[in-house]
């Protein structure tokens, strides 16, 4: 069973990479002329599309043994590190309300996750 685990772990990592690379592929489109396409084709957008079909193929694995009841909620364990990484990296917001939704977040993935 725990190379199952490993593979959601590594399917929620992965994940997170490629939200860090569409982030930074965004941010950097905006200061450059092309919009939409020039953001697409940017190097760090298209590592991060990659990174999400990597992923999925992780999340399929993960799904062979994990009930998806269970592994689902559990990526929700990225939106905890990505509201974190969005505040420390890209100065986002992260206010009471933010920090709520993420000791609520964080309580359900472990909740489900020692359950499963």
């Amino acid at each position: 069973m725990m190379p199952y685990w490993l593979a959601l772990a590594a399917a929620i990592t992965t994940s997170l990479v490629g939200q860090l690379l569409l982030k930074s592929g965004a941010n950097d489109a905006v200061e450059a002329a092309g919009g939409f396409i020039h953001q697409l084709f940017r190097p760090a957008t298209m590592i991060g599309l990659v990174c999400y079909g990597g992923a999925a193929l992780l999340y399929i694995v993960a799904l062979r043994k994990i009930p998806m009841s269970v592994a689902l909620p559990c990526t929700a364990a990225s939106y905890v590190v990505i509201a974190i990484v969005g505040w420390a990296v890209f100065g986002e917001s992260l206010g009471a309300a933010k920090i709520a939704a993420i000791a609520l977040i964080s309580a359900g993935v472990v909740l489900l996750a020692t359950t499963a």
